[in-house]
């Protein structure tokens, strides 16, 4: 099976060496996207900032791989502060309706670019 790279200007640029995602069959695997705005490549000021910038861009990265976030299957959110838990919910809502997608949240000592919040996805197109 071919590997199909995904790749959008909606998105920050990768910032290391990776690809913004991967499509693999019908499945697409979505990098870790932190608050970084995609045109300034600068980071959102504030939890909230960062936690909405995390899901509009992973939103634009399902977009360019030809799907939408209501094809995610699963997410993993990284936290520096477990405390911000039930704020993650609230955003979260904006973004996924039921069923949402099996998830896992995991706190971490850091994350790159000094901030608060990081999310991964899968995708699956049916």
């Amino acid at each position: 099976m071919s590997r199909i790279i995904i790749s959008t200007s909606n998105a920050p640029a990768a910032i290391g060496t990776y690809s913004q995602a991967v499509r693999v069959g019908d499945t697409v695997y979505v990098s870790g996207q932190i608050g970084l705005d995609p045109g300034s490549m600068q980071m959102a000021e504030g939890f909230e900032a960062q936690t909405v910038r995390v899901f509009e861009n992973l939103k634009a990265v399902a977009e360019a791989a030809g799907g939408s976030l209501a094809d995610a299957v699963k997410l993993t959110i990284f936290l520096t502060d477990l405390g911000n838990f039930a704020r993650v919910n609230e955003i979260m809502a904006r973004y996924f309706a039921e069923p949402y997608p099996a998830r896992a949240a995991v706190g971490v000592k850091e994350l790159p670019k000094g901030a608060q919040v990081e999310a991964d996805a899968v995708l699956v197109f049916a």
